[in-house]
């Protein structure tokens, strides 16, 4: 996996990339608090376990650790209803106004961004209230241009421009903000025509649903693996489970966690690359054995001649290997006079046949051993598909139809051929274009790499998942920053659990923890906050223990209290709820009360009367929204 990895969002989703090597610390002979006793690296098991564990179960532990509440200020309600026309903001170096392009806001919009990417145009926002709101930017662009969205400095969100050259709107929901003024930058990394900024309230993260079906897809599930699911069902927008991903069987990365913070994590998250390699099973066992819970993806390396996960280093090809024929119940033998007969090409019978070795060895032996399983194959299915390179992963190359297909033969062939009873499919497309059939998973995740300080809690991500999915379970399956827990529950966005990957992202080359992306000091609050669970935590809950829990904010309905005196709201605009276009009716006049438009009931067009005059308007001042001047 690559070293850098970023967010590109468009309109209705961002995407994500994902990354990382990482290196191992010296593992502790014995392990305090949870009785963990790993294996020193030459005691470690080689040979796959098989006989079913009958250990005697221990009494749920006492959580004696203490633990930082969750917080968030205190809401208040305000009407907010502010457009911020950008040709009215500060206007430096190359920025210019115009208004030679139809369709825009206001008296016209700005260009002059170049395609470096370091010209921006900074708004001022005066918040009325403490509270959430819905930040849109109005742009335009003839080509497909990455923007970054800086809140006070901090990126708030990444987004593409359509390359159509029409004006739309980008929406940015449920952006919390503290009553005052704050800035909001907009970075254009190409040329664009940016038009306003308007900020509203938000009542969007109300509609964020912690319903999720009772059931498993799986009907013949194991007893461990729909006690799994039920808990995480049950305590859905309860609490986040914390997870990390390890580097190896020796849990290096989960002893430092709890060297930090005192605590493990809940969630062991690992990769399988190599499918004879059976040391990650047996620390699978080990891990379930005491209590926690295994999730594993399986970096599939492409079965051709130039294997490997990324598209640009393999040359397989999905689209040969897909077939009409129902191979999902065929054994070896079966599939070997298939291809023999032509019915199923070279590419089709190496990847089943692969697909089978990894059961055998990797997730058979697991069932063996009542093992439940976070499963998540084919992950980021869609990253990266309409660059000019294609996806990043081999199996999202040919784009969504055969990777649904192939995501199909995986899911029938495991459930039905392997009965693989244990697993617990997490589906990771990230996009509704490769959305599989929700009867085939339980448990829908996205990966977040912020590439900033924050993690914050990501509402306007877990926003976006939930419109296109419905009843499951939404978690974040792998992230570069650990979550701020009281965001999560300020932004009533509580993901099921988050996994933060491995290397560069918690140790230095030697090993050691790295406060690159994560402080020890977030790190301590994030594992000891009541809205998180850790592994001690998670078995007194399973056990049928009791822990507090955090209150989510809910925000109250917002009255729209539009005036009542005079019709013309500022910036002189009429609500129109009709239409949506504009007619000029006279010059602009930068001393009078609009801006010499009204909203037009019976048109669906623009209808330009005058030309936009900009002679005498000096942009290089900063107006303020009684367009008097102010100082920043």
């Amino acid at each position: 996996m690559k070293i850098l990895k970023y967010i590109s969002a468009t309109v209705a989703v961002a995407m994500s990339v994902l990354t990382v090597t990482s290196c191992n610390a010296d593992k502790k002979d014995e392990v305090s608090g949870s009785g963990i006793v790993p294996p020193s690296p030459e005691e470690t098991v080689t040979e796959t376990i098989t006989e079913p564990v009958t250990e005697e179960v221990t009494e749920p532990p006492v959580v004696t650790s203490e633990e930082y509440p969750v917080s968030y200020p205190e809401m208040e309600h305000s009407y907010a209803g502010d457009m911020y026309e950008a040709e009215r903001e500060r206007l430096s170096g190359t920025l210019i106004p115009t208004n030679e392009r139809e369709g825009f806001s206001g008296g016209g919009y700005v260009t002059g961004f170049g395609t470096d990417g370091k010209t921006s145009l900074k708004f001022r926002l005066d918040a009325p209230a403490t509270q959430h709101y819905d930040i849109s930017i109005g742009i335009a662009s003839d080509s497909n241009v990455n923007c970054r969205v800086l809140l006070d400095g901090e990126e708030l969100y990444n987004f593409t421009t359509s390359s159509d050259g029409i004006f739309q709107k980008i929406t940015c929901h449920g952006v919390f903000l503290e009553k005052g003024s704050v800035f909001i930058e907009v970075i254009p990394e190409g040329e664009v025509m940016l038009d306003y900024l308007n900020v509203t309230n938000s009542t969007a993260i109300n509609s964020i649903s912690y319903q999720t079906d009772d059931f498993s897809v799986n009907q013949r599930i194991s007893i461990e693996a729909n006690n799994l699911i039920k808990f995480l069902s049950d305590n859905y927008g309860k609490y986040t489970l914390t997870g990390q991903y390890v580097s190896g069987a020796d849990n290096s990365e989960i002893e430092l966690i709890h060297d930090i913070t005192g605590q493990y994590p809940a969630i062991r998250f690992s990769t399988v690359n190599n499918i004879e390699d059976t040391s990650n099973v047996n620390a699978c066992i080990q891990w379930h054995q005491n209590g926690g819970i295994n999730g594993i993806t399986w970096e599939w390396d492409s079965p051709s001649t130039a294997s490997s996960i990324y598209t640009t280093e393999s040359n397989f090809s999905i689209w040969n290997a897909m077939t009409d024929y129902d191979i999902s119940m065929s054994t070896q033998e079966e599939l070997s006079d298939l291809h023999l007969n032509g019915v199923i090409s070279d590419d089709c019978y190496n990847m089943v046949l692969a697909m089978d070795d990894f059961a055998e060895k990797q997730l058979l032996p697991l069932k063996e051993n009542g093992v439940p399983v976070l499963w998540r194959p084919l992950y980021e299915a869609s990253l990266g598909y309409d660059s000019a390179e294609g996806a990043e992963y081999w199996w999202g190359a040919g784009g969504a139809i055969p990777y649904q297909w192939l995501w199909n033969l995986m899911y029938n062939r495991y459930m039905n051929y392997f009965e693989l009873d244990n697993l617990i499919w997490v589906w990771n497309g990230m996009s509704d274009v490769y959305a599989v059939d929700p009867s085939t998973y339980d448990i829908a995740s996205y990966d977040l790499y912020t590439n900033t300080d924050n993690f914050g809690s990501r509402s306007g991500q877990l926003m976006a998942v939930q419109k296109y999915i419905s009843n499951k379970i939404i978690a974040v399956s792998e992230c570069d920053n650990i979550p701020d827990i009281n965001a999560m529950f300020r932004d009533n966005s509580v993901w099921s659990f988050f996994g933060l990957w491995n290397g560069e992202y918690i140790t230095d080359e030697n090993g050691t923890f790295s406060e690159q992306y994560n402080t020890k000091d977030e790190l301590t609050k994030a594992y000891n906050s009541v809205g998180s669970l850790t592994l001690d935590e998670y078995k007194l809950l399973a056990g049928g223990g009791e822990l507090p829990s955090a209150t989510r904010n809910f925000s109250e309905e917002i009255v729209q209290e539009e005036p009542t005196t005079e019709p013309v709201q500022e910036y002189g605009y009429i609500e129109d709820e009709e239409t949506t276009t504009t007619k000029y009716l006279e010059d602009y006049d930068d001393t009078a009360d609009n801006y010499g438009y009204i909203e037009d009931e019976e048109t669906t067009t623009t209808e330009y009367v005058d030309d936009y005059n900009y002679d005498g308007y000096d942009y290089n001042y900063d107006y303020d929204y009684d367009y008097g001047y102010s100082e920043w």
